[in-house]
């Protein structure tokens, strides 16, 4: 009933039959806390199948190694920061990690330019407050501090973009896993099983780098982009396929042929060069990632299956295409030169290159 009542479903909530499999067979060594072993929740993450024969979907498409030392780290007394260009399945990984680790992956701090300390820390119900002072009830506990008080672990997404001040905020909870409470003469300690993910991107670098004090606290783990066409491919397909159940659209309304197609020029576009590596491109300004193909191709498939008047050709394709790559017009130049070069001399291409002019053209 909620798959029928939710647009998104938590990852826990989702797989919930696939965790409850796995739980049931795991007779690994749990640490404190935890709903599954390590290396169970490495199956979960990368897929595989139980000894009764049921199915665990792959979450993420990556290198083995890299989600082993993201679990070890959750392991030890260190955060995990996962760090990447947009789009590689960063938050995907934080939350599945911890779905599967806590099976409570809601406990999140999304980190903005405007997230205050009380994001972190704890903040205050003022009415209560004003009436009664500072006290237990009038305390509003921040996601970072229940997961303390719960000993699981708490997600902090896009940590760059939280102030530096306010960054700073989790260096006495991860170095004395206790939070104090000036105001009351309290303070709050950290059951075990306590930590933290955070996400970060190499575009926001800069904004508000970490102090060194807090990288110290710190493991880092750095997700790639996917390292071949194939994967990629694969990997906007599974997950174009899962939101289509959401929407209970048909898994055929695009077909692998021309996602390869949306894929390529998203590849060739962002690394600035031909897939066999002979010709440079002129790169645009948006980072054209595997997020955005996603996007672009559910676009595409909701465009051809809603409106008769898309469903024939490739113009919702080339919609997505012009649109997702057009983010300002500087971008304009290089997508006209990789159409004109790339797709107009390329076999099996022509329906494409012609939609994408018609839009181009309209626009």
């Amino acid at each position: 009933m909620k798959s029928k009542t939710y647009i998104r479903l938590h990852a826990e909530e989702q797989f919930a039959k696939e965790i409850t499999a796995l739980v049931k067979e795991d007779k690994s060594p749990k640490p404190a806390n935890w709903k599954l072993s390590p290396e169970a929740v490495l199956v979960y993450i990368l897929g595989g199948k139980t000894k009764n024969g049921i199915t665990i979907t792959p979450k993420y498409f990556g290198q083995q190694r890299l989600v082993e030392l993201a679990i070890a780290t959750l392991l030890t007394d260190r955060a995990l920061l996962l760090i990447g260009v947009p789009g590689t399945a960063k938050t995907w990984l934080s939350e599945h990690l911890t779905a599967a680790i806590t099976g409570n992956s809601t406990l999140v701090v999304q980190g903005t330019s405007g997230t205050g300390d009380d994001a972190i820390r704890y903040g205050w119900n003022y009415a209560r407050l004003l009436q009664e002072g500072p006290s237990k009830d009038a305390l509003v506990p921040s996601p970072v501090m229940r997961a303390m008080e719960a000993g699981c672990i708490v997600r902090v997404e896009e940590l760059t973009r939280i102030p530096s001040d306010i960054q700073d905020s989790l260096i006495t909870i991860l170095s004395e896993k206790s939070l104090p409470i000036p105001e009351l003469n309290l303070e709050v300690r950290a059951r075990k099983g306590f930590n933290l993910v955070a996400t970060a991107n190499d575009r926001d670098k800069g904004i508000h780098d970490l102090s060194s004090a807090l990288q110290r606290r710190f493991n880092t783990v750095r997700l790639p982009l996917p390292a071949s066409l194939d994967q990629e491919v694969e990997i906007v397909s599974y997950r174009v396929a899962e939101l289509n159940k959401g929407i209970e659209l048909p898994q055929d309304a695009v077909s692998v042929q021309d996602i390869r197609k949306l894929v390529t020029v998203f590849r060739e576009l962002r690394s600035g060069a031909t897939e066999d590596g002979k010709t440079k491109i002129k790169s645009p300004s948006g980072t054209l990632s595997t997020a955005e193909a996603i996007s672009a191709i559910h676009s595409t498939q909701s465009m051809a299956y809603y409106f008769a008047s898309s469903q024939k050709g490739l113009l919702p394709l080339a919609e997505s295409i012009v649109g997702t790559i057009l983010k300002d017009k500087q971008d304009r130049i290089p997508l006209e030169e990789y159409v004109e070069t790339q797709m107009k001399t390329r076999k099996g291409w022509k329906k494409l290159y012609e939609a994408c002019q018609q839009v181009m053209n309209e626009d």
